[in-house]
Parts: C-alpha cells; structure tokens; sequence
C-alpha cells in the first residue's frame, strides 16, 4: 500500500483504551488496560517515559534523580514490583534512622511515628527531640476529648497542622511534624489535607480515641519491615519494567508526542496527538494535573480548581564525595530540615550510600553519594544559577546538616536536578474536592483521571490510584 493511503488509515484507527501521559500513573493503566485484552496506545509528551522516576549518573554512579523509594504502608507497589518479576531486587534501607535539623541542632528522629507524629510522647527519643515540656504537653493527647482537632471552624477542613497542634501541641508540630512533612512535600503541615497525606488517620482517631494510639493502630496494620523500600539499581528499574511489559502485550507507546484536545465524537473520544486525530473507546488522562484540567474543561470544570495552587518548584544537587569521614554515617539514613533554620538553604539531605547497601557496594570505600533538596512553598529558594556556586551552596549545608567539614577537593562529580512542575500540594479539603470532581467525570462514558496532583504523593498512592481507577472505568463500561 502507497505511504499517501497508510497515513489516513491509521488516522482512523480507533483503540480500545488511550493513556495520556507516560509517567508510573499512566504506565500502570496502560498495562492495566492491556491485561484487560483491550488494544491500548500510550502518548507521552516528553521523549522519556515514567516522569518523576529518572535515573543520571554522576561520577561514575548511577542512581535515581526523582523518586529513590516507595512506602511500604499502601502494599501496591510491592504487588507491581512482585507481578513484575523484581521482588528478588527489593532492598530496604539500611536501619540506622534519620535525623532532623533544628535551630536547637541536630536530632535524632523518633523510631516509631508517621510523618513526624509520634506514637508515645514518653518514648526516650520523643523526650529527648522535645523536651521535658514539650512531652508533657503531648501527653494532653491521652487525655483530650477524641473530637478535639478533627473539627475545624465552620466551612474550614482540617489540616494536618491543625490537627497535631491541637491534641499534641506546637512543639511536637515544629520539632517533629513540620521537619517530615515540608521536606516530603514542600509546604507547611498547616496546608496539608490529613486525609491526603495520611489516609485512614481521621477513622483511627475515632477508633482509639487519641491520636498517638491512631498513629499506632497504622502502623501494626503495615506489612512487617522498613517503612520503605527500593529497588537495586534505583527506582527507575521499575519504569523499564514496566515499559518491557506494555510492549510484550502489545501496547503501543508513543513518545514525543503531545495531547492537544480530547473531545467525546459519537461512541468515541477525539485526541488530538502530534497533530494527528486518534480515536479511542476509553481514554485514561494520566498528564500532570494543569494539562489533564485543561484537556477536560469542558467535561469537568471543577477540575481546574484543584490544580489552582501553584506547585514549588523542586531543585536537587547531588555530590559524589571522598569522603571517608562519613563511612560512619554521621546522621544516619539523612536528614530533615526545619522551616525554622536560617543557616540552612535546603529542606533535606539524603545519604544515599549510607540508606542503600548496593549503591555504597557500587561506590567502594570512602566515596559517597548525597542528595540535597531545596525547595518550599512560600518560601524563596535561593538555590545560585551556575552549578559552580550551587555546588558550594550544596557542599556547605552538607557539612552543616552531616556535621563533617567537607571542602571542594572532596567533590568528585556534582550535578543539578530540576523539577520545575514541583509537587502538588494537598491542600486541606483536597481530598473531598477530588472526589467530587472525579464523581462528575465519571458520569460520562470511558473517562477518568490519574496521577499524584489527584492521588496524592508518593509511588504508592499514586499506584494503588490508577490501578484501581481503571478497574472502575472497565467495570462501568462492561456494564
């Protein structure tokens, strides 16, 4: 057949099932779809696949530049990595803790907690990061009425903030609290949703009736183990994973290539790819949050309220140092930062050959590899423009947040990451607005949304979300 007759041709292909976007979201539906038996197509705009999870190397060692491990709490990860084939690659990290970093110094973080909330305000390590003072006001939290905190002023959610202040006191909330949550999503625990960031917290109060108890409760109902966990070789093994698996099932996975319009036509969707009309019976939107609220305005306008909040922008510098000084692990797995430092410009510092056996085997003695994050909302990051200052930048907060003196010789390779989409805040009543708004868009016929601005952060969530949404979306169209 003449070129000129193809291309019109496979203009009018209809699929089965279309994913927009090629992040771990999108990647998951596609092969959702697939195991389904419907013909799937993939678009992904970018010329790489599986979005925040991406892997460089630096000195000679390669290792994850986005997301470098998963929570262990939601198993969904953990039934990919095994229905994958990986399980025998699963790493945890190493046990020797993590620390915060005060303006009263440098702490080591409680054991048992979830995201900074710890389960016993008498536990030794509780005393010791707050105070006598601070432990005895925790304390209020076996007592306190289990209404207290769950109830915001009128027409207000509750924020996680607001929440921990309330039955556990500001101290608890600043030393512990606020360190964990600014650094996992870069904005004040006073704008976290509590049912987005922890989910099951609000129904555990209830249930125990304090808070440390609910924290409790969460975390015997974890599979036994770290909190997270990894792959060797980094996180990114599990995008090419998923990749070799779509294209053994046939998926067809087309990078480079952006979504302009999607429209329904008929007992189809309409996708505008590439300048290319595309038409298929279900269509999985999996793009980050402000190209899937445009791409369904006409659908579900509410949509764009929850991507209104602009994100922060996120910029990593990792170092690759000799440094033998730090073949001890001064501070443990890492180290979070307070909002409340002023010697400090970044929010946390990973020691990754110390938190992972198989990249400190790779780096061989006396080298190490650190990962530093700046970036909070309402806040300026002063992160310099040319990588020689923010190498120096970097190199000084290393050696304040590891105490170790660290100087430029040491510095073997450096490199700056940028991810200007940030992460998505989940604001408080985040969660009641996504499901509204997901509610709406699933009265029309093949049609849903995926990915972390609608999950929430984290490889699990965000997994265990688009697994699950195109369950639901093959069940309304069977029926």
């Amino acid at each position: 057949m003449p070129e000129a007759s193809r291309a019109p041709a496979r203009a009018r292909q209809v699929w089965d099932a279309l994913v927009i976007g090629g992040g771990i979201a999108g990647l998951v539906a596609a092969r959702e779809l697939a195991s389904a038996g419907a013909r799937t197509c993939l678009i992904e705009a970018t010329p790489a696949l599986g979005g925040c999870v991406a892997r460089h190397t630096v000195a000679g060692l390669t290792f994850d530049r986005g997301a470098e491990s998963f929570a262990t709490r939601n198993p969904s990860v953990s039934r990919l990595v095994e229905s994958l084939g990986l399980t025998d690659r699963l790493v945890s990290p190493e046990p020797v803790g993590a620390w915060v970093y005060t303006r009263r110094g440098p702490l080591q973080l409680p054991a048992s907690g979830l995201l900074g909330i710890p389960v016993s305000a008498w536990s030794p390590d509780v005393r010791r990061a707050v105070g006598l003072i601070g432990s005895v006001r925790a304390s209020f939290d076996d007592v306190l009425p289990r209404r207290v905190g769950t109830r915001g002023q009128v027409g207000q959610p509750v924020s996680l903030g607001s929440l921990v202040r309330a039955r556990m006191g500001s101290r608890v909330l600043s030393t512990l609290v606020n360190p964990v949550v600014s650094g996992v999503y870069s904005v004040d625990p006073d704008h976290v949703d509590v049912d987005a960031v922890a989910p099951g917290l609000h129904d555990a109060l209830a249930r125990e009736g304090t808070l440390g108890k609910a924290v409790g409760s969460l975390r015997t109902l974890a599979p036994p183990g770290a909190v997270a966990a990894s792959l060797v070789g980094g996180m990114t093994e599990l995008v090419l994973a998923l990749e070799a698996d779509l294209r053994a099932r046939g998926v067809e996975i087309r990078t480079s290539t952006a979504v302009t319009a999607l429209r329904r036509e008929g007992q189809h969707w309409l996708i505008e790819a590439g300048g290319t009309p595309v038409r298929a019976a279900r269509v999985m939107v999996c793009a980050p949050g402000e190209v899937a609220a445009g791409l369904l305005e006409a659908e579900v306008p509410s949509l764009a309220e929850l991507v209104a909040q602009p994100a922060t922008p996120v910029v990593l510098a990792t170092l690759v140092l000799s440094a033998p000084e730090l073949d001890g692990s001064p501070r443990g797995t890492g180290v979070l930062v307070s909002p409340e430092v002023t010697d400090v410009e970044a929010k946390g510092l990973t020691h990754a050959t110390a938190k992972w056996t198989w990249l400190r085997e790779a780096a061989g003695p006396g080298r190490h590899l650190i990962r530093l994050s700046y970036g909070r909302a309402g806040k300026e990051t002063r992160v310099p423009g040319s990588d020689q200052e923010f190498r120096a930048v970097a190199l000084r907060d290393a050696s304040r947040l590891l105490g170790v003196d660290l100087v430029a010789g040491q510095v073997e390779g450096f490199a700056r990451t940028e991810w200007p989409d940030g992460l998505p805040h989940p604001l408080p009543g985040q969660s009641r607005l996504a499901l509204a708004a997901r509610d709406e868009l699933r009265q029309g016929p093949g049609i849903d949304v995926a990915g972390a601005w609608i999950a929430g952060t984290g490889l699990a969530a965000v997994v265990g979300d688009s697994s699950l949404s195109v369950h639901l979306m093959l069940k309304r169209t069977r029926g």
